[in-house]
């Protein structure tokens, strides 16, 4: 065989597209040529291959070698296609010859089997990154197929259920699988990681409006401003948000790791706990540090809290580029990052706690220390935050300081208490619409949410008021309707809509 075709992935984005990995040795002077948009690592394998086939105890062929990784219009970054092009070279060069029926191009054992791994110099092949998105990829694209990695990212692409993961420790073992002198064996999964006892809510004394607040907020999912003087619970609360929602099935914790491991080599398995993701950066982030980019685009951290919560702390502190590019997020779920070969996209369906003070210095409106900012400066602080992102705010309220009695207050509602009424609610939602409330849209957002005149005289009244926009009605309305879930009613009426309107404060 002088043309040797193998199976990989490549990485854009969350996803993990199919590659042809074709060799081809033909005669002519000794040359080694890698083709198909390969990036500096991807040529780079060339010395590393030509090592590990010597060192694996296999001949480097004599003659003109060319790989070509299609498509050749998506980029190829990363060493994780140097196993399938050494055991290309291997296959075109007759080294290794896999039995049974087949074309010479395509043997029937290597239809059903994906290659992808680092080789050392030694023939060993190293850990890589980012194996659950090539095993999620795998599972959903190629069912029956076969995935081989390394021994220490075979274990983490286990997790994938339905999926066979082959484990191999050198190249020398995958060769004598494809000849079938010894056969590689199957991953087992790692342990899933034990879920972690999020903080309790009951550990929140008073503050019974900004409580009912974060119920309503998880029940539907929606986002929430709170704005308040230092010390008013305002972290406490957010914090507390993750232990009242559902826990993640075990697609969605995969598809939440998978975008922590793109971010980082060992984040997939503080993830897999089943509890939401809680992200909370600091205000300095910038743009590219909230959705993602750079040179070679990486998830931001609206993708890395995918299916969890995303805390700003100090909101109007945030650079303003970096709050605006928060918009789109918002009401599509994806951030898509264009450059100039390729575009990638990245899930980011999260829910948003912001918290603010009133002023510049926190004190405005407090009882008893008087704020020291003047009316420009309050205003240039608040003016920080665009009418537009407001709009996509669903819940903002304000919390009042702490009493001075505080410490003599009962201890809160239990967390747990509170997250057995949202996984009602929840449920009632899914069995009605498939989904929670925040992604009412269109013909399900009208059937869902059905008024009677009175409830619809009080919406529109409201709204011309606070001068709310179009977009500010129907996130008023699915609050609503979230209301009214927790309140076991299949119908809005108008006390769910008085409610829903208390949680948009003005901040203007």
């Amino acid at each position: 065989m002088t043309l040797a075709i193998l199976a990989s992935r490549a990485l854009s984005g969350a996803d993990a597209p199919a590659v042809r990995v074709e060799t081809h040795l033909g005669p002519g002077l000794p040359a080694f040529t890698v083709v198909g948009l390969p990036d500096t690592e991807v040529r780079e394998s060339r010395e590393r291959v030509r090592a590990a086939i010597l060192n694996s105890g296999f001949d480097f062929p004599n003659g003109r070698i060319t790989v070509n990784l299609s498509p050749a219009d998506l980029p190829k970054a990363s060493a994780r296609f140097d196993l399938p092009i050494a055991l290309g070279v291997l296959l075109a060069s007759g080294q290794v010859a896999v039995p049974g029926p087949g074309g010479a191009q395509a043997p029937a054992g290597l239809q059903d089997l994906v290659l992808a791994g680092e080789l050392s110099l030694t023939g060993a092949l190293v850990p890589m990154g980012a194996p659950l998105a090539l095993a999620l990829a795998v599972a959903r694209e190629q069912p029956g197929a076969a995935l081989v990695l390394p021994v220490g990212s075979a274990s983490v692409a286990a997790w994938v259920p339905g999926l066979r993961v082959l484990a191999a420790a050198t190249l020398a073992q995958v060769a004598a699988h494809l000849a079938g002198a010894a056969s590689l064996a199957q991953a087992e999964p790692g342990a899933w990681p034990a879920a972690a006892m999020p903080p309790c809510l009951s550990d929140v004394r008073g503050q019974p409006m900004a409580r009912r607040a974060l119920e309503v907020a998880a029940a539907g999912a929606h986002s929430l401003l709170m704005v308040g003087p230092p010390g008013a619970g305002k972290s406490m609360l957010a914090q507390r948000l993750p232990g009242l929602l559902p826990p993640l099935s075990r697609a969605q914790a995969l598809e939440a790791a998978s975008l922590a491991g793109l971010a980082s080599p060992g984040g997939a398995a503080a993830v897999l706990q089943g509890q939401p993701p809680f992200r909370a950066p600091h205000h300095g982030a910038s743009a590219a540090a909230l959705v993602g980019g750079g040179t070679r685009p990486r998830p931001g951290e609206v993708s890395l809290a995918h299916h969890g919560v995303l805390f700003l702390d100090e909101l109007p502190e945030f650079d303003r580029r970096a709050l605006e590019s928060l918009r789109e997020p918002l009401e599509t779920g994806r951030v898509a990052i264009a450059r100039a070969r390729h575009t990638v996209q990245y899930p980011a369906r999260f829910q948003l706690v912001a918290a603010m003070n009133p002023c510049p210095c926190g004190w405005r409106g407090h009882p008893a220390r008087p704020c020291t900012c003047t009316p420009d400066q309050v205003a240039r602080y608040v003016g920080k935050l665009s009418g537009p992102l407001l709009d996509r705010l669903d819940l903002a309220i304000e919390l009042p300081a702490a009493a001075p009695d505080w410490l003599d207050s009962p201890p809160g509602e239990s967390s747990e208490a509170v997250r057995a009424r949202v996984a009602r609610c929840r449920e009632r939602q899914e069995g009605r619409q498939g989904g929670p409330n925040a992604g009412l849209q269109g013909a399900d957002l009208d059937a869902c949410c059905a008024l009677d005149a009175d409830a619809r005289g009080l919406l529109q009244q409201a709204m011309q008021r606070l001068h709310g926009s179009a977009r500010a009605s129907l996130r008023a309305l699915r609050v609503a309707r979230t209301v009214a879930d927790l309140d076991g009613q299949e119908r809005v009426q108008v006390r769910h809509v008085a409610e829903a309107l208390q949680y948009r404060c003005t901040l203007r």
